[in-house]
């Protein structure tokens, strides 16, 4: 089946409350929307999530452009759509705003060619299982109180999540980033495993003292603990600690895992769909990573990488944070704390066609 037609759209749904990330202000739950229509009249869709207005709408108009190119490819010709779309944009790219224009429409290509053939996504990317565990990240930001941190993880495990992750690194004191994971220790007890994350807020010695302190607490993992380009500290980092470093989610190439994974500069590689460029070059960072005998992780969209990390021997975990659940039928199961890959065919999802009509907003 050829690929007919692509429409691109731009909507913002809005957050369930006020809250920051990044240290700005949420404004939405901005998504760009793709659809691909085949010539038997199957339809895949994709999208991406950004938290912020500002360059989205370039995002949306580039992906509009980058859609044109698509007309008559072979919906199951996932790298010879992609090659194609990289070339077309090259002169912007690679990564940056090019990457994030070809993720929406190489995810609603997969979504089109699992349609096609009648089969879940996690199966046509490998099948290794159908489910992996799951792990609560919203409601655990900076701002919270360590008792307000407490009661989030109580209704978190309450929903049947087995661990949470928490936003770190704004305070002062090691102790007092301990405390934060002291309280949500003693509210869920020592069964659920508790990740932090410090959104790249420290140098590498705050990260050495602080995450030693942290590890002693009894985290599971610590993400982000310095900048992104710093491999040099990250690697030092991970020789320091036992706890496992998990990061990756800014890379936008295959090439900076290959450098960050050569130097051991992490233990679990967290892959953005968006940064990364869509599910086709997640699939080869997961194959450089399990060369590595390195775990795999999705950053954010779990009803996406509910198919793609249980799809690989080394996926790992799966992030929860629902940013799209209202514009869909249904979110995957959450079943003895895995997130399970929907059953039907392509991603198995559903779009809600009122709320993406009332959540539109003009290019």
């Amino acid at each position: 089946m050829k690929i007919e037609s692509v429409q691109v759209d731009l909507l913002r749904v809005p957050p369930p409350g006020a809250y920051m990330a990044g240290g700005r202000k949420v404004t939405g739950y901005w998504h760009v929307l793709a659809r691909v229509r085949t010539t038997g009249g199957i339809e895949g869709f994709g999208y991406i999530v950004a938290l912020q207005e500002s360059m989205v709408r370039a995002v949306a108009v580039a992906a509009r452009e980058l859609a044109a190119g698509l007309v008559g490819i072979d919906v199951l010709d996932h790298e010879r759509a992609w090659a194609a779309l990289e070339h077309a944009g090259n002169w912007v790219g690679p990564g940056g705003l090019l990457h994030y224009a070809i993720s929406p429409l190489d995810i609603a290509m997969w979504d089109a060619a699992g349609k096609t053939l009648g089969q879940p996504l996690y199966r046509l990317l490998g099948g290794y299982t159908d489910r992996l565990p799951v792990y609560a990240s919203d409601g655990f930001w900076y701002n919270l109180t360590p008792a307000q941190l407490a009661q989030s993880a109580r209704d978190r495990v309450a929903e049947g999540f087995t661990a949470v992750k928490l936003r770190i690194g704004h305070e002062r004191s090691p102790d007092a980033e301990v405390e934060r994971v002291r309280a949500v220790r003693d509210a869920v007890g020592p069964e659920v495993r508790i990740l932090v994350d410090a959104t790249e807020t420290w140098d590498l010695p705050t990260a050495m003292r602080t995450g030693t302190a942290l590890q002693e607490a009894g985290i599971h993992w610590l993400e982000d603990p310095v900048a992104h380009q710093d491999v040099a500290g990250m690697a030092r980092l991970s020789e320091h600690l036992q706890v496992p470093i998990a990061t990756g989610e800014h890379l936008y190439q295959a090439s900076d895992f290959a450098r960050l994974i050569e130097a051991r500069g992490t233990s679990i590689a967290l892959i953005d769909l968006g940064r990364i460029g869509g599910i086709t070059p997640w699939m080869r960072v997961a194959g450089l990573a399990q060369s590595f005998g390195m775990r795999v992780c999705g950053h954010v969209l779990p009803e996406v990488h509910a198919h793609l990390a249980p799809a690989v021997p080394n996926g790992y975990l799966i992030e929860y944070v629902p940013r799209s659940a209202s514009i869909l039928k249904a979110m995957p199961a959450i079943e003895a704390g895995c997130l399970v890959a929907p059953r039907g065919p392509g991603l198995g999802l559903e779009l809600d066609e009122a709320a993406v009509r009332a959540f539109q907003v003009p290019l």
